[in-house]
C-alpha cells in the first residue's frame, strides 16, 4: 500500500542543486547501496523481494548501476577519491568477471539482463582508465575481455535501445585489443538511425513507443560513445547526432513541470531522476540551441524534485517505486538494483568544476515559469500544455500507445492514456490494464467490460490559432486527433510486463473518432462513434459510452460539483458539454504511485440511453492547481462551451473563459460498410 507522506518542502526542484550538493547526494547514495555488497564486491544486492529475474540478476545490477555514479564521481574528480571506489569496484570486476568465483557474475550467455549491465561496466571503465582499467592486473583484465566478448556476434539483442549495449562493449574491447566486429557495430548503428523522428525524437524501436527512453539512452548513449577511445567512427556521426539532439532538448526541458518533475509516462519510471541525462549529454555535447546554465538547471531540478520528496528514503535505498516505494510501477525486468540507472541523472558530475555547465550564470525559470504555452509535438503525437499559475505540464496524446497502427492488443496505462502531466499518474493497479478508466474515451458491454483503442490512427496534429475581439489573434490551441478501431480483449495476463498493453484476443465493439482542442488547463475532447459492431453469438454489444478525465491522487479526495475531485492541491474537472452525458467521479485505492487515494472524473450517456452513433459528443477536460489564481489558462472557473454551426456538427468553435474562440473543423465521418 502506498505510505501517506507530507508535502515535501521544495527547495532544489524550484532552485535547482549546485555541484556540491548533488556530489553529496551522489555519495550519499553510494554509501549507502554499498553497505549491502558482497564479501568480494562484485555483487550489490539491495534487500526487498528479489526482481523478476532473480537475485543473481538484482546483484549484478546493483554493482553495475551504482559503478556509473561511481565512474561519474571518478571522472569528475580526476581520480580523486575519499570513499575508495576506485578499489572497491576493481575488486568486485576482479571476482565477478572470474568464473571460479563463489561471487562470479551471470554471463551475458546466461542471461540477457547482463548484456544491458555489460555496457555500464565498459562504460565506465572506458570513463575510469586511468584510475582502473591500467591499475588492473593482466589476469583480470583478461577476465573482464573474456567476459565481455560473450556479445559479439550474439545478434539476440532486441530491436530498440539495447543495440547501444553492444555498440558500448564492442567499442571498449576495440580500444583494448579485444575481439569485436565492425558488421556488428555497423547493424546497431544502422538499426539506431532507424529509430529517429521528426523534431528530434527516437521511438524506442519501431513501434510507437516515445518515452524517457528517448533522452536516457537514444540520446545519451551517442554522447557517451563519441568521448570512448575505440569509438572511430563518431567523427563522421557527430554533427547529425548533436542537431538531432540539440532539437529533442528544446522540447524535452518543455516537459519538465515548475517542481522539477518529470512526466509520468512511460515504462521503467523507477530510474526516476534519469530522466535528467539527456541535459546532461547536451551539456557533453554541447548543442548550440541551450545554454549550459538552462541546462544545469533543467537537469538539477529533475534531480531535485526527488530529493524534495524524500528520495531515497530514510536507508538512504532508492526502491521501487517514485517518490516513496511502490511495487507495482514495476516491470517485469525490474528487480532491487534496477533504480539505480536513476545514476544517469548524476551524470554532471563526470564534468568537472570548471566545466561551463558549472560555471555558466544560472537561468532560474523553466519554460514552464516563463509563460503560458502550447505546442505539438509531432513524431510521439502530443498536445503539450504548460501552465504557470500551477507550473503543470501537460500532454495531450493521440500518437504514442507502444504499439504499431491496427494492432488489437491491450491498452498501455503507460503509453496508450488520452493524458499524462507532470503533476499526476495514470492509474497503474492491476486492474488499469485491462479496464482503461482514466483519460479514456471507451464503450461498455452490459457487463461494464471497457473496450481498449491501442493500434489507433492519428488523424490531426496542428496549431491552430484562437481569436479575441475585435478579431485579433490570441493564444494558439492544439488540435489533436485519432481514430480508433476500438475492442474488448481478453488478455494474456501470463504474458511478461515490459510496459506494453497486454496481448489476448480482441474483439471488435465499434470504430471511434475523437479529437482534442486543448488551450490551457482545458481540453475539448469531441467524441463521435461512427460504428458499432453488432453482438450475438456470444459476442459482446456495446451498452454504454464513457469519457473519463485526469485521476488525481493524495491523501484525502475532495469531491466538488459532479465531476470534480481534488487531491494534492490538483483540481480534475470534467464537465459534460452534451445533454446526452451524466457525471460522476470515481475513487479506487492504492491505484498510483502519488496517494493512497485516486479518483477520476468521467461521464456516461444516461442510463438507459442508447450509445449515439453518428453523432458528436462534447466534454470539458481540466487539471489545475486547485489555489492557481483565477483566469482562463489556470481554468478557475466557468468552463469553456462550444456552439456548432452546421447541421452534422463537424463546424466548431470552442469558446474559452477569457473571450478567446477556437474554430476546428471536425473530421468527416468515414465510410465503414464493412463495419455496418
Amino acid at each position: 500500500m502506498s505510505a501517506a507522506r507530507p508535502a515535501p518542502a521544495t527547495r532544489y526542484g524550484r532552485d535547482g542543486m549546485t555541484r556540491e550538493e548533488l556530489a553529496a547526494y551522489a555519495d550519499g547514495l553510494l554509501t549507502a547501496a554499498l553497505k549491502y555488497a558482497s564479501p568480494s564486491g562484485s555483487l550489490v544486492t539491495l534487500p526487498g523481494r528479489p526482481g523478476g529475474y532473480g537475485t543473481e540478476v538484482d546483484g549484478l545490477e546493483g554493482y553495475a548501476r551504482t559503478f556509473l555514479a561511481a565512474g561519474f564521481r571518478l571522472a569528475g574528480e580526476g581520480g580523486a577519491d575519499p570513499l575508495n571506489l576506485a578499489e572497491r569496484y576493481a575488486a568486485g570486476l576482479a571476482a565477478g568477471t572470474d568464473p571460479e568465483h563463489a561471487e562470479r557474475w551471470v554471463t551475458p550467455a546466461e542471461h540477457a539482463q547482463a548484456k544491458v549491465e555489460a555496457a555500464s561496466i565498459a562504460l565506465i571503465l572506458d570513463m575510469t582508465r586511468p584510475w582502473i582499467w591500467d591499475r588492473l592486473t593482466p589476469v583480470v583484465q583478461e577476465q573482464v575481455v573474456d567476459y565481455l566478448s560473450a556479445v559479439v556476434g550474439d545478434d539476440t539483442y532486441p530491436h530498440c535501445n539495447w543495440v547501444w549495449f553492444r555498440i558500448v562493449v564492442e567499442t571498449f574491447l576495440r580500444s583494448v585489443g579485444g575481439p569485436w566486429s565492425s558488421d556488428d557495430i555497423a547493424a546497431d548503428l544502422a538499426a539506431h538511425d532507424s529509430f529517429r523522428r521528426a523534431g528530434g525524437w527516437f521511438a524506442d524501436g519501431d513501434e510507437r513507443s516515445y518515452d524517457h527512453y528517448a533522452g536516457w539512452a537514444l540520446h545519451l548513449y551517442p554522447v557517451l560513445w563519441a568521448r570512448m577511445s575505440g569509438a572511430v567512427e563518431a567523427a563522421g556521426r557527430r554533427e547529425r547526432d548533436v542537431a538531432h539532439l540539440d532539437r529533442y532538448l528544446r522540447d524535452a526541458i518543455g516537459l519538465i513541470g515548475a517542481d522539477g518533475g518529470p512526466l509520468v509516462q512511460g515504462r521503467s519510471l523507477t530510474y526516476r531522476f534519469a530522466a535528467a541525462a539527456p541535459f546532461w549529454a547536451g551539456a557533453i555535447a554541447d548543442v548550440p540551441s541551450t545554454s549550459p546554465g538552462l541546462l544545469r538547471q533543467a537537469a538539477t531540478r529533475v534531480v531535485g524534485h526527488f530529493a524534495d520528496h524524500d528520495v531515497p528514503g530514510p536507508d538512504g535505498l532508492l526502491t521501487l517505486g517514485w517518490h516513496g516505494a511502490w511495487r507495482p510501477i514495476a516491470q517485469r525486468y525490474s528487480g532491487t538494483g534496477s533504480p539505480y540507472w536513476a545514476a544517469k541523472g548524476l551524470l554532471g558530475l563526470a564534468l568537472p568544476a570548471d566545466h561551463p555547465v558549472w560555471t555558466a550564470p544560472a537561468e532560474p525559470l523553466l519554460p514552464v515559469e516563463r509563460e503560458d504555452t502550447v505546442a505539438v509535438l509531432e513524431a510521439p503525437g502530443w498536445a503539450v500544455s504548460a501552465t504557470t499559475g500551477d507550473g503543470v505540464v501537460r500532454v495531450v496524446n493521440h500518437g504514442t500507445d507502444h504499439a504499431v497502427e491496427g494492432v488489437g492488443t491491450g491498452d498501455s496505462p503507460l503509453y496508450a492514456r488520452l493524458g499524462y502531466s507532470t503533476a499526476t499518474s495514470p492509474l497503474l493497479d492491476a486492474q488499469a490494464w485491462t479496464r482503461p478508466a482514466d483519460q479514456s474515451v471507451v464503450l461498455l458491454d452490459d457487463a461494464g467490460r471497457a473496450t481498449h483503442r491501442t493500434g489507433f490512427r492519428m488523424l490531426r496534429a496542428e496549431l491552430v490559432p484562437a481569436t479575441t475581439e475585435p478579431a485579433t489573434t490570441g493564444p494558439a490551441s492544439a488540435v489533436v486527433a485519432s481514430v480508433a478501431e476500438a475492442h474488448w480483449l481478453d488478455a494474456d495476463l501470463d504474458a511478461p510486463d515490459h510496459g506494453s498493453g497486454r496481448p489476448g484476443t480482441a474483439v471488435p465493439a465499434g470504430t471511434v473518432t475523437t479529437v482534442s482542442v486543448v488551450r490551457g488547463a482545458w481540453e475539448i475532447r469531441c467524441v463521435r462513434v461512427d460504428v458499432l459492431t453488432p453482438g450475438g453469438d456470444g459476442a459482446p454489444s456495446a451498452r454504454s459510452l464513457e469519457i473519463s478525465g485526469w485521476a488525481v491522487s493524495g491523501d484525502e479526495i475532495a469531491r466538488g460539483t459532479a465531476g470534480t475531485a481534488t487531491a494534492r492541491g490538483m483540481r480534475s474537472r470534467l464537465v459534460p458539454l452534451s445533454e446526452a452525458l451524466r457525471a460522476d467521479v470515481r475513487e479506487l485505492p492504492d491505484a498510483t504511485p502519488l496517494g493512497p487515494r485516486s479518483a477520476v472524473p468521467f461521464a456516461r450517456v444516461a442510463p438507459g440511453d442508447p450509445v449515439p452513433v453518428g453523432t458528436w459528443l462534447a466534454v470539458a477536460v481540466e487539471l489545475a492547481g486547485a489555489t492557481a489564481p483565477e483566469g482562463a489558462v489556470t481554468g478557475a472557473g466557468p468552463a469553456p462551451r462550444i456552439e456548432s454551426h452546421d447541421d452534422a456538427g463537424d463546424d466548431v468553435v470552442v469558446h474559452w473563459p477569457d473571450g478567446a474562440r477556437t474554430a476546428v473543423v471536425l473530421p468527416p465521418q468515414e465510410p465503414r460498410s464493412d463495419k455496418a
